[in-house]
């Protein structure tokens, strides 16, 4: 096969040591940034207004670019910062940001040989008529490349990176290092099940067979869906470190906020968005929880969404299915004291907080709930309910208000949730809540 002259990789960065160095260095561009100044105010800020971080572009693109050549559980942390980064960044900063969502540094390609050598054999080439060494996308865990098979099969072929499963542990050690040193959890707070939870979510990602699993059930779950596709696992040419599935064309779905599409498309996406959510919760007890927006694709001339990525997928126990039903229906009718009732159940709430914390965490629960109790198409381009959410939120964190961490099975869902809520209000879409959740009361 002719093999591309490309500008070569970086390596990704196994060790402990120099992978907490490039972590350190990234943020400290990220405080360097923001600055002395900007850190006091966005931590006293009372006023009831929005604190936008003002983080120049050339701070934010270092930042970004360090996060993307270490990969791993470290980008996907800059990966979860750019889902609202529009709401706190400056614009300039924040379309950077957004960058990492499908971008990393790739790997060399002799990286590339190496990996699909010791998957799938020296001989690998030989099972293609065309491979694009060009990845069409690098993430956090691996990168995807175009692909067609000597019997004609047009593939999308994931690769991971070379230790990026080896270095998991050690980011998250480093990350819980960071946190405690810079005071970024609040007093108290046992970070342990949380980075218990991580290590298991973050180990599985990198499990390609376990993915391709999800993947097909997945999509025996969504079935012959009109309105949904879930590409096809190709296991001849798939491993624990290699994944091959149909090839889909489409556009990641935050980007039907261009002007070529219409108000109606931005909805519709939305919806089917919003939708897929209550059926994995409630129906299928299996939830895709990874929210990156490039892991959902408009197909403009089938209408169809394809649906990408399943190794963050999680099944639900019965138990957790019924206590976010209880905590739904008590939402949509505004009764507070089961909302209580069922925070407690899922560890939102300390047993042993003093009655006032109690009441202003609930409180704060209650008021996610808003778009559930609003009668007809709730607008999220209009509504200020993120503002509200994030000053209750930060005071209460500054308060030490939340010293207990809930479930840690509730910890890649919660991802999830606030990914749809973050990418109704990138599209400001108009979304009837209220209705949607009306079969499920």
């Amino acid at each position: 096969m002719a093999n591309p002259q490309l500008p070569g990789g970086l390596a990704v960065p196994s060790k402990r040591l120099a992978r907490l160095w490039h972590l350190g260095r990234a943020t400290g561009d990220l405080a360097a940034g923001v600055g002395v100044r900007g850190l006091i105010e966005l931590a006293l800020n009372r006023d009831g207004g929005m604190s936008r971080v003002q983080l120049s572009a050339a701070h934010t693109q270092r930042f970004t670019d360090r996060l993307a050549r270490m990969r791993g559980a470290a980008m996907k942390m800059g990966q979860l910062m750019s889902l609202d980064g529009s709401d706190l960044l400056t614009p300039e900063a924040a379309e950077i940001m957004a960058s990492l969502r499908d971008r990393a540094q790739p790997m060399p390609l002799g990286q590339v040989n190496e990996v699909l050598s010791g998957e799938l054999g020296a001989d690998w080439d030989k099972r293609f008529r065309r491979f694009n060494f060009t990845p069409m996308a690098a993430a956090s865990i691996g990168q995807v490349h175009r692909a067609e098979t000597r019997d004609g099969r047009h593939l999308a072929i994931k690769i991971q990176f070379p230790g990026v499963r080896e270095s998991i542990d050690s980011d998250l050690d480093n990350f819980a290092f960071l946190g405690r040193t810079l005071g970024l959890a609040p007093k108290g707070l046992n970070l342990e099940p949380v980075l218990t939870a991580a290590r298991h979510q973050l180990h599985q990602e990198a499990d390609y067979v376990a993915e391709a699993d999800a993947l097909e059930a997945y999509g025996a779950l969504v079935g012959d869906d009109p309105d949904f596709s879930v590409p096809k696992v190709h296991r001849d040419l798939s491993s624990t470190r290699v994944l091959a599935m149909d090839f889909a064309d489409g556009i990641p779905v935050d980007q039907l906020t261009g002007q070529a599409f219409r108000q109606v498309e931005r909805d519709r996406a939305a919806t089917l968005l919003v939708h897929l959510l209550l059926r994995e919760l409630f129906d299928f007890a299996l939830v895709q929880t990874d929210p990156n927006y490039s892991n959902f694709l408009y197909q403009a001339e089938t209408r169809k969404l394809v649906l990408l990525d399943f190794g963050a997928t999680q099944r639900v126990a019965p138990a957790l299915v019924g206590y976010y039903r209880q905590m739904l229906q008590a939402s949509v009718v505004g009764d507070t004291e089961t909302v209580r009732q069922c925070a407690l159940a899922l560890g939102y709430l300390d047993p042993g907080a003093s009655p006032e914390q109690v009441a202003s965490i609930a409180g704060l629960i209650a008021l996610t709930g808003e778009p559930l109790r609003h009668s007809g198409p709730y607008d999220f381009g209009t509504s200020d309910l993120f503002e509200r959410i994030y000053v209750g939120g930060r005071d209460l964190f500054f308060q030490d208000a939340f010293g207990h961490a809930p479930d840690p099975a509730t910890f890649f869902l919660h991802r999830k949730f606030v990914g749809t809520f973050m990418l109704c209000r990138r599209l400001r879409a108009r979304v009837d809540l209220n209705g949607l959740t009306a079969a499920y009361g």
